[in-house]
């Protein structure tokens, strides 16, 4: 049995070098993206059936026994009430549940080490109402949306409706972020993952294609010259390069380290408040920790925290990828889909109204959306495919500001919601 749980984590762990080098030869790879390779994978591992699961018993008794632990799964075995299939099946899921919250409370502080917080105020003047154009335009979008589809019976869409505010002005860090704060149902968490990656992929091609020609017709076009907020950014080939060489790994075991101790200071934290609130004083703890931090210029110079942070959602994605039974999918779950569907692409409706309002250009507008919606590491694929390098960092400095303020964002239009 520890031989089958210690070769998982092996595969959970090593997986994204192998998907990153993917990424590095093969061009088609790269433009995919290394979250959705990831996501594949995982679906692929969970799908094939060399992993045991669950029996009914088993799965009947840890619904109404949330707090079940090892001794007592050990104890039914012993009863002869649960196979060794299922005593295995137990230890995966434990293992995915540790990995899941482990990536996630790491990833938070080392993405935004990067940020420089002191120079957003200094973002180009079209770079900074687009993104706010855009945060409104989600918003806006996402709280229609939940009278629109309250009707149709889905469960707790007050936490689904905190859960993509999250995602759409942040990224996958942040709908996982609030899936623990929210404490969002597994089943309902991975059709939403799964969808939106899904519509995610065709709204990334869209707007690869078709859209600036497009928006061309009703926005401006871009500047010849912008003042771009500087930040250190991705280069668009790879960021992942590099990461083991003596001068930039070494820097980077100090970044690790103050990672963990702002989860561990989060984590003690936690022990001062109710066992619900729980998760939402670790991750807003570690979110805050982690953005002061990066005002501190010799922790906001080190190269890679951002790529490992990244790293370690590749790993979370393959985690949760893996969780997920495909029978599932068999019929797409109308509301949700529609939901999520209408989230992402009239969000983007709105924001070009907002844009037309506010003569900002189609570039800017193309780039923001990317860095909302499809994340930062996204932002340089798009922008070459649209032939404009300069937006790459407004568009990463946009995502980044994203990622700090999903969460926030997220949790307390959760907490709104649920009052009507």
């Amino acid at each position: 049995m520890e031989i089958t749980i210690i070769a998982l984590a092996l595969f959970y762990v090593l997986t994204p070098i192998i998907i990153l080098h993917l990424c590095h030869t093969i061009p088609f790879v790269n433009k995919l993206g290394s979250v959705i390779i990831a996501y594949a994978i995982g679906l692929l591992l969970g799908n094939i059936g060399i992993l045991p699961s669950m029996g009914a018993y088993l799965n009947e008794y840890m619904l109404l026994n949330p707090k079940t632990d090892a001794a007592a799964v050990d104890a039914l075995y012993q009863q002869g009430l649960i196979s060794s299939n299922d005593v295995i099946a137990f230890q995966i899921y434990k293992l995915r549940d540790l990995l899941m919250s482990i990536t996630i409370l790491l990833a938070i502080p080392l993405v935004l080490f990067s940020a420089n917080v002191k120079e957003w105020g200094k973002m180009a003047g079209k770079s900074l109402i687009s993104m706010i154009t855009g945060f409104a335009s989600v918003v806006i979008v996402i709280v229609v949306g939940y009278f629109m589809f309250k009707s149709k019976g889905m469960p707790d869409l007050w936490k689904l409706s905190g859960m993509l505010v999250g995602v759409y002005t942040g990224g996958t860090p942040n709908l996982a972020s609030l899936k623990l704060m929210l404490d969002v149902d597994a089943n309902t968490y991975i059709l939403a993952h799964t969808y939106d990656l899904i519509i995610g992929v065709v709204y990334l091609a869209f707007l690869m294609t078709l859209a600036q020609r497009i928006f061309g017709r009703f926005l401006p076009a871009y500047p010849v010259k912008l003042e771009d907020v500087k930040i250190r950014d991705l280069d668009g080939k790879d960021p992942f390069w590099g990461i083991f060489r003596k001068s930039v790994f070494v820097p980077l075991l100090k970044a690790y380290g103050l990672t963990i101790l702002i989860v561990a200071i989060g984590g003690g934290l936690s022990m001062l408040v109710p066992e619900n609130m729980l998760m939402v004083v670790v991750i807003l703890t570690i979110t805050t920790l982690g953005l002061l931090a990066s005002l501190i210029p010799s922790i906001n110079r080190i190269e890679k925290t951002f790529e490992s942070g990244m790293y370690l959602i590749l790993i979370f994605s393959i985690v949760v990828a893996s969780m997920a039974d495909v029978r599932n999918f068999a019929g797409i779950t109308p509301g949700l889909f529609g939901y999520i569907t209408w989230a992402v692409f009239g969000s983007l409706f709105i924001h070009v109204l907002l844009a037309r309002i506010f003569k900002i250009d189609t570039d800017t507008v193309i780039i923001t959306s990317t860095a909302m919606i499809c994340s930062p590491p996204f932002v340089p694929v798009v922008a070459g495919a649209i032939k404009n390098k300069q937006v790459i960092v407004p568009g990463i400095t946009i995502g980044i500001i994203g990622y700090a303020v999903g969460n926030y964002l997220g949790y307390a239009l959760a907490n709104l919601l649920s009052n009507f």
